[in-house]
């Protein structure tokens, strides 16, 4: 019954109750769409965003590893080298085969790789001498390609090699090799793991200490030759692996010769010569390089 005594009809009720629902439709949906448009601009939690690679937290870089001016690296040479068969610019490898401390406590691996590519290939014949030059570049260390310059100061074939790790008891005569005594490629004598390592022409001087996988030895100039002792300021013991502190040219390669080591111009250059026919490297060679000014 309305306030007026008057009965409504099932058609009034019906007209009212439709009209009252149209009003609060009309008055609540403004402000549901405001909210929700409101929700749409407000900024997510990180909880709220989906995941994705991009909010990994990516990890710092590697820090550059920086070799100084005068850093030996001991190499053994995966690639034979050959004048019969090279080509220029074909790749030449070699692993690194003892840790390299450096002067911030660091190291370059054992294992790290060398790399190069060959310059020059000049046949010859059994008249005149063939020719091989090389260029080392890069180190890859710890998934780092570092830019290097190299000279090279010693190399010497896989024979002279196994010599200078074999005991000088004889094989088979000491129970363990590692306390066995050695003679590095130029004559030092290796007194077991820690032991001291004495130069050639003098047993009384000690030039460095044996360690795992080779020998820290204080670089010597070789006298009547053009190698040279510390450089640039670098007194750091350098790891020379099987070689002496004072090895200087070619080992147990007949007829090879280093034409060019590659400290001057054409600096980096390393010019292998052999006097008649063929020149051959083969792999498992053993070099010993040293680090000079990136160009």
């Amino acid at each position: 019954m309305n306030p007026g005594g008057h009965h409504l009809t099932s058609g009034e009720i019906a007209l009212r109750l439709w009209l009252a629902l149209v009003c609060a439709t009309v008055s609540i949906h403004p402000a549901a769409r405001a909210r929700q448009r409101a929700a749409q601009e407000e900024p997510q939690s990180p909880s709220d965003r989906p995941f994705t690679s991009a909010s990994k937290t990516a990890p710092p870089p590697a820090a550059a590893i920086i070799l100084p001016s005068g850093t030996v690296l001991p190499v053994r040479l995966n690639t034979s080298v050959s004048s019969a068969k090279n080509k220029v610019r074909q790749i030449v490898t070699g692993r690194i085969m003892q840790d390299i401390p450096l002067p911030d406590g660091s190291k370059i691996r054992e294992g790290a790789v060398v790399e190069g590519h060959i310059v020059e290939v000049i046949r010859g014949d059994h008249a005149t001498g063939a020719r091989v030059s090389i260029q080392f570049d890069t180190l890859r260390s710890s998934r780092q390609a570092i830019p290097i310059s190299t000279s090279l100061r010693a190399i010497a074939g896989p024979m002279e090699v196994a010599q200078a790790q074999t005991p000088r008891s004889g094989p088979g005569e000491s129970d363990v090799f590692d306390w066995s005594d050695t003679v590095q490629i130029g004559g030092d004598a290796v007194y077991g793991l820690g032991g001291p390592v004495t130069a050639a022409n003098d047993s009384s001087l000690v030039v460095g200490k044996r360690v795992a996988s080779g020998v820290l030895s204080q670089v010597r100039a070789k006298e009547g030759t053009k190698c040279r002792g510390a450089i640039d300021g670098n007194q750091s013991p350098q790891a020379l692996w099987v070689f002496s502190s004072d090895a200087c040219g070619t080992y147990g390669i007949e007829h090879l010769h280093i034409a060019h080591a590659g400290r001057t111009v054409p600096v980096g250059v390393i010019v292998l010569s052999f006097d008649s026919g063929t020149l051959k490297i083969r792999s498992g060679t053993a070099m010993l390089l040293r680090v000079g000014t990136a160009k």
